[in-house]
């Protein structure tokens, strides 16, 4: 069963790190834009139609980084993931990269994050450029995270 926030585990690799042995700042996007790829995948999405054979596109017109530790070649992060919707053409996802610590059994360590990321999304037609409704896909994924937020509000 899909859960959120989704979760997607990720090494760093040393491609990911710059001259001085920390992870290059554009790489963090790019691990999130990876777990933002599994949690479609694993919601059902078939990633070469929704990204190549739909008549929208979903670009990212925002993005924003805080880096709260230094991250090294070699470490696991556990990256959490949670879409929320805006509009009925615009979506947001927040992730936040938690160190997997060797001494918890392999877990994460929650309470301290090394870095949270935010991407915004909005959905246009290819053809005209203009503001579309979100894919069918992408608003089921999303109506599946507020519906289990809701339960768990409840509970």
């Amino acid at each position: 069963m899909y859960q959120f926030p989704f979760v997607y585990h990720r090494t760093v690799r040393f491609q990911d790190t710059d001259a001085a042995g920390v992870v290059y700042f554009a790489n963090v996007l790019s691990m999130c834009h990876e777990a933002y790829e599994a949690g479609l995948v694993a919601a059902g999405v078939k990633l070469q139609e929704f990204f190549s054979g739909n008549p929208v596109a979903i670009p990212i017109v925002h993005a924003n980084v805080d880096f709260l530790r230094p991250m090294f070649c070699g470490e696991q992060y556990a990256i959490h993931l949670t879409p929320t919707v805006v509009t009925d053409t615009k979506f947001q996802l927040s992730y936040t990269l938690f160190p997997i610590d060797d001494s918890l059994a392999n877990r994460p360590t929650l309470d301290k994050p090394s870095a949270q990321a935010t991407t915004v999304h909005v959905c246009i037609d290819r053809q005209s450029r203009r503001r579309a409704p979100l894919p069918r896909a992408i608003g089921q994924w999303l109506q599946e995270k507020h519906e289990k937020q809701a339960a768990k509000d409840k509970g």
